[in-house]
């Protein structure tokens, strides 16, 4: 057994959902408002942050910050999900990820394009993808 064994994970499930979230509101190198609060009462009042340490939030945000700052910073950024995320958390990711993009109601082509990437490396199924986007325009929608 190696030492890196040996060393738990850095990120937890909750993490890898909050960076993920920061990842899409930064995808259009802008970090707006709508999409900050999103992320503020997903963390506030969904269950499975229920015990998440709220400071983690601007920990995730330096970290995802250094990440696209780098070359190969989004596959890295992918890995750490995919090494820390349950795979049963995978859906509720993607629809965390959905909400963010929608909430300041316009969606850029790089949300899109990051949306589009998110769906291939947690393996969410087309139709279930598609339900989990047409949720997130209806809740977003206004008049």
């Amino acid at each position: 057994m190696t030492a890196e064994a040996d060393v738990s994970h850095p990120l937890s499930p909750q993490d890898c959902l909050v960076a993920l979230m920061i990842a899409v509101s930064a995808s259009d190198e802008e970090l707006r408002t709508a999409e900050l609060v999103k992320i503020q009462n997903a963390v506030n009042h969904l269950p499975i942050f229920a015990d998440y340490d709220i400071d983690r939030m601007n920990v995730m945000g330096k970290t995802v910050m250094d990440l696209f700052g780098e070359e190969d910073g989004l596959d890295a950024l992918f890995g750490l999900i995919r090494d820390n995320l349950p795979e049963k958390l995978f859906e509720t990711a993607y629809a965390l990820a959905c909400d963010v993009a929608a909430a300041d109601g316009t969606l850029q082509e790089t949300e899109l394009r990051l949306l589009e990437e998110i769906r291939y490396e947690l393996n969410i199924d087309r139709l279930h993808a598609a339900a989990i986007e047409r949720g997130a325009r209806a809740r977003h929608i206004s008049l």
